[in-house]
């Protein structure tokens, strides 16, 4: 009796310990991951710090200097669905070290530029890199984590991704002032060999296939793919509520592109996308959805500092350190949102968060006018744990059942739907707060349009997010009826 006793012990021991190393483990591959994602949020958002400093070094003017940002931004956005796709085929493993050797490199290039526009190929590099390890790490959380706890990696992900939003600017701003606009870049260069160290020890091996088995990779659908996006993303870019004939002819692009890859789609043996995936209510509802809330959250970022420096007359400080409340609250909500996410379920958090951006937005359009500064941080503070619950909702929704010979292309559809909301909600918001301000130049408003201006816009976003929370209502019900 002894003897079945002391084996039983033994055996509960054993599981134990292989239970605790697999925890460690889960844990360094997502600390990995998690590096992943902080660089590429800081390679966006430091560069922007150092633009001035950048066009008195190249001597040239910002319509030149702002390619340094708009190259990067591009090619995440354009190659982001074709490097998931390229993951799912070739392996996850070996492409995310490939982008992180690769925006490493990258990220030394943009410090040792001699001239402007080797700057800007270099950060387009490095902008192909970040599409890696953002595509690539979301997909990788389907692969290496539970699925109970996959809302809770999501929200460390979104963690991450909002430190590297907040830290960026400070970051770069220290940088500048201590060295040179060259030190925003080469920073990256020890976090991104820690990072490829800690990523090629931690991640999993690629799973080997025999070459006949594997499926091929639709190059025709991924360049067109990319024509359009950029094509779209350009012409948004140039847009400010006019068309001309530059804005035009990138519109017909787009419009072509989006036909042709199409067309292309149907007739491939492997498409990049397949059109059957969007029957899923789910994975349509949240890329829709992801697109929407992307685009209402650029208006704070676009409406905010002209409200707080025209009409609440806040020095560049105060603006500054205003402006970090949001990043700083979806730094410090990312991980309770994820745990949340696990314990009550995404499909219900998807609309807790909506929820709460709907009463934050219509919160920045009615509390700032009757309590000044007061009434923009309390709006704000609603509002950005409700985007940080429903991006970790969102998420885990979408990825938590994902086959996996899909993550990775799933993982970019993801990301390219928020890139696109934040590409349109830039020009779009834009163009509303300068409508609702009732003039062409904001920079020169009178305090009091550009109030009125602001009141407009969110109320405007606070109607889109109610849209939004429409659609997540409908798709949970949809959902429960199939299920029953």
């Amino acid at each position: 009796m002894l003897k079945p006793m002391m084996a039983g012990i033994a055996g509960r021991d054993a599981a134990v310990a292989g239970s605790a190393e697999r925890s460690a483990s889960v844990r360094w591959t997502l600390a990995s991951l998690s590096l992943s994602m902080l660089l590429s949020s800081l390679g966006t958002s430091s560069a922007n710090v150092g633009l001035p400093a950048m066009a008195k070094a190249f001597n040239a003017p910002f319509q030149q200097v702002q390619w340094i940002v708009l190259a990067y931004l591009l090619a995440i956005t354009t190659l982001i669905v074709g490097v998931g796709r390229l993951g799912d085929i070739m392996g996850r493993r070996r492409l995310l070290l490939a982008g992180i050797f690769l925006f490493t490199t990258a990220s030394i290039l943009c410090g040792f530029a001699p001239t402007l526009w080797l700057l800007i190929a270099a950060r387009a590099l490095q902008g192909l890199g970040a599409a890696f390890m953002m595509a690539l790490a979301m997909a990788f959380v389907g692969e290496t984590v539970p699925k109970a706890e996959t809302g809770s990696a999501m929200g460390l992900l979104g963690t991450m991704s909002a430190i590297g939003t907040a830290l960026g600017p400070s970051l770069g701003g220290a940088l500048i002032a201590g060295l040179s606009w060259r030190a925003i870049f080469l920073v990256n260069a020890p976090l991104g060999i820690l990072t490829y160290f800690l990523a090629a020890w931690t991640l999993p091996a690629d799973r080997r296939e025999p070459k006949t088995e594997r499926a091929a990779f639709d190059t025709m659908g991924t360049l067109l793919l990319a024509l359009t996006l950029a094509a779209y993303a350009l012409a948004m870019t140039r847009w400010r509520g006019n068309f001309g004939s530059s804005s035009f002819a990138l519109w017909l692009v787009a419009v072509g592109g989006a036909v042709l890859f199409v067309l292309v789609e149907a007739r491939a043996s492997s498409p990049l996308i397949q059109w059957t995936m969007f029957r899923d209510p789910v994975l349509s509802s949240s890329l829709v959805m992801s697109a929407m809330v992307s685009t209402v959250m650029m208006a704070t970022l676009v409406v905010g500092p002209f409200y707080l420096s025209r009409a609440l007359a806040l020095n560049a400080a105060m603006v500054g350190m205003v402006m970090s409340i949001g990043p700083i609250t979806s730094m410090l909500m990312g991980i309770p949102a994820g745990r949340t996410v696990d314990r009550l379920g995404a499909p219900f958090m998807v609309i807790f968060g909506l929820s709460e951006m709907v009463v934050g937005l219509t919160a920045l359009s009615v509390l700032p006018p009757l309590f000044g500064l007061a009434g923009y941080i309390a709006a704000t503070a609603v509002l950005s744990p409700g985007y940080q619950f429903f991006q970790a909702a969102n998420n885990t929704a979408v990825m938590r059942n994902v086959p996996s010979e899909r993550r990775g292309v799933i993982s970019g559809l993801l990301s390219l739907s928020r890139n696109l909301g934040l590409i349109t909600g830039a020009s779009v918001m834009g163009a509303l707060f300068a409508l609702g301000s009732a003039t062409t130049d904001i920079a020169s408003a009178r305090p009091e349009a550009v109030a009125t201006g602001m009141q407009i816009t969110f109320a405007v976003a606070a109607i889109l997010t109610l849209v939004a929370l429409a659609i997540a209502l409908i798709t949970r019900r949809s959902s429960s009826g199939d299920a029953s």
